[in-house]
C-alpha cells in the first residue's frame, strides 16, 4: 500500500494537479503514512505547506507541525528552513508550530540537553514527536554528526550530557 500511495503521490505533483486543493486530502494521508512508516519524502511535505499559503482555509496546524518534525528528522539539511519559510508567520505563532519552532532553534543552537528536557517536561509536544516513528533515532543521529565534527576527543562525561 505504502508503494501505491508513493506512486499515486509522485504522479500527483509531477502533473498539473500540483497544486490542486482537492489533492490535500491525499497529500494529508501521505504525510501521516510518512510518519508511520519512517518514510520522508520532502517534495510532497513542501506541496503541501504551499498548498495552505495558496488555501489558508484548508490549513491544519496539525499536519504542518508534523511536516516541521518530519523536516528535523532530515538535520543537518536544510529541509526545516524550507518548510518554515512556507508557513505564514501569523501561523508560526501557533501553540504546536511555536513549540517545534523552539526545539528546532535549541538543536541549531547546540542544546541537545535542552532540547531532551523539553521533551521530557512538554507532554503535547512529546505527543506529537511519538506519532513521527523514528525522530528521537534520527535526532540522535544529528546529534552525533555535530559532535563527531565538532570535537576530536570528548570526555565520556559530556559525551553523556548529549
Amino acid at each position: 500500500m505504502a508503494d501505491a500511495m508513493r506512486a499515486q503521490v509522485g504522479a500527483l505533483l509531477k502533473g498539473i494537479d500540483r497544486y490542486n486543493p482537492e489533492n490535500l486530502v491525499t497529500l494529508e494521508k501521505y504525510i501521516n503514512m510518512q510518519a508511520q512508516e519512517n518514510t520522508y519524502d520532502l517534495e510532497a511535505n513542501l506541496a503541501v505547506l504551499k498548498l495552505y499559503q495558496f488555501n489558508p482555509n484548508h490549513y491544519q496546524t496539525t499536519v504542518a507541525a508534523q511536516v516541521l518534525l518530519k523536516a528535523l528528522t532530515n538535520l543537518p539539511h536544510t529541509d526545516f528552513t524550507l518548510c518554515k519559510c512556507l508557513i505564514d508567520l501569523n501561523k508560526q505563532e501557533e501553540e504546536p508550530i511555536m513549540k517545534v519552532m523552539h526545539i528546532a532553534e535549541m538543536l541549531e543552537m547546540c542544546q541537545f540537553k535542552s532540547f531532551w528536557e523539553c521533551l521530557k517536561i512538554d507532554q503535547e509536544l512529546s505527543a506529537s514527536v511519538h506519532v513521527i516513528t523514528g525522530f528521537e533515532d534520527s535526532i540522535r543521529k544529528f546529534v552525533c554528526h555535530v559532535v563527531s565534527t565538532t570535537y576530536q576527543t570528548i570526555p565520556l562525561i559530556h559525551s553523556q550530557n548529549y
